[in-house]
């Protein structure tokens, strides 16, 4: 078995390429990307987990799920270097608030249970969400559009690649 690396290691490895490729003297298509005009491919990478589990599932082969998992990653990276960029926040913050919202919605493993308006305690996933989202509902407004864009996107990327 080989020796097993780093992951910080890796992750921040991953991010000073996108950095570079984002540079000055780094690649021309990295340098003119958005988050906009990487919208498709982040919709095909993960697409291409999901059939990196299934391929897991019926083969036991593990090989593609791993490689498709970094093209999420790669997406992940390069809209947060995007972000960092335009000055709104960094893969740091982008991880912390994950984490940060993983403990949340998990009061019976890491904290005692978040409180509501009334003091009663919200043990509830959907309820943790609903008061971590209060004041900013009108974000799920943006939700039918943007499956309606995925399934668009989906549609293009089969007719590219010849799938039906």
């Amino acid at each position: 078995m080989a020796e097993e690396k780093n992951p910080w290691e890796e992750v921040g490895r991953l991010c000073e390429i996108v950095a570079k490729l984002r540079g000055p003297e780094g690649c021309p298509w990295d340098r003119v990307q958005t988050h906009e005009s990487l919208k498709p491919a982040c919709i095909e990478e993960a697409a291409e987990v999901l059939g990196g589990i299934d391929i897991l599932k019926q083969t036991g082969k593990a090989e593609n799920l791993k490689e498709e998992l970094g093209d999420l990653l790669l997406q992940v990276i390069f809209h947060a270097q995007l972000a960092h960029e335009e000055g709104f926040f960094s893969l740091a913050d982008v991880a912390a608030a994950a984490a940060d919202k993983m403990v949340r919605r998990h009061p019976h493993v890491f904290h005692e249970p978040l409180l509501d308006d009334d003091g009663q305690p919200l043990t509830e996933w959907q309820q943790i969400k609903a008061q971590e989202k209060k004041g900013r509902e009108w974000e799920e407004a943006y939700l039918p559009s943007a499956f309606e864009q995925a399934a668009v996107l989906i549609e293009q990327e089969k007719k590219r690649k010849g799938i039906s």
